[in-house]
């Protein structure tokens, strides 16, 4: 039998240690897993085999589990929920989304964000009141046609002598009474498109 100093050379098992530790390590572990149950990430009965592909599996996209959960992020619109308003390629309710541009079309948009269901408008002057200007903030909360899917911040400014706008209170009344524009509004949209289906 070789003696270890024929195995490894004067200085040569110093440098080697290192590297057959790890190995012994990495042995270590994997027969460590050795008994553990393996889960597969396929999902249950949601392929088909295609036969023209050679049994290649095909995912059913309607019933595909989604990171974000049971509805999950549906970026273009293809989630079931059609009734319920999702459509159209935008993640909040297409009814109150078309209700709210349709209901402030008269003040100039900032921003209009489907995909957060945020709408931002620009400041806006009434004709008859010149030293008066509103800012309007929509918020669509979720991708159903409830009462509480809206809200409404509105913001005055008025025009100061000097010509500096000072931010003055709103009437508690004003944004419940957008919002219940909006919500008419949306009704009316709803009702609209089924009757044309």
């Amino acid at each position: 039998m070789k003696s270890t100093s024929a195995l490894f050379p004067a200085g040569e098992g110093k440098r080697r240690s290192p590297l057959v530790a790890g190995a012994i390590a990495f042995a270590l572990v994997l027969t460590g897993c050795e008994g553990l149950p393996v889960e597969h990430s396929y999902p249950e009965g949601k392929t088909t085999a295609d036969k023209r592909k050679g049994g290649a599996p095909q995912y059913d996209t309607d019933k595909q589990e989604t990171l974000f959960g049971d509805g999950g992020f549906d970026i273009f619109g293809s989630g079931k929920k059609k009734d319920a308003g999702g459509g159209s390629g935008i993640a909040v309710n297409s009814y109150l989304w078309r209700a709210s541009l349709d209901t402030i079309a008269f003040m100039p948009l900032s921003s209009a964000d489907p995909f957060g269901g945020v709408i931002i408008t620009d400041w806006y002057s009434p004709p008859e009141a010149p030293s008066e200007r509103y800012k309007m903030s929509v918020y669509i909360l979720g991708r159903e046609l409830r009462a509480d899917g809206i809200k409404v911040a509105v913001f005055r400014e008025r025009a100061t002598g000097s010509g500096a706008w000072v931010s003055t209170p709103v009437s508690h009344d004003t944004p419940i009474s957008l919002e219940n524009q909006i919500l008419t509004r949306a009704r009316q949209l709803r009702v609209s498109s089924s009757a044309s289906n």
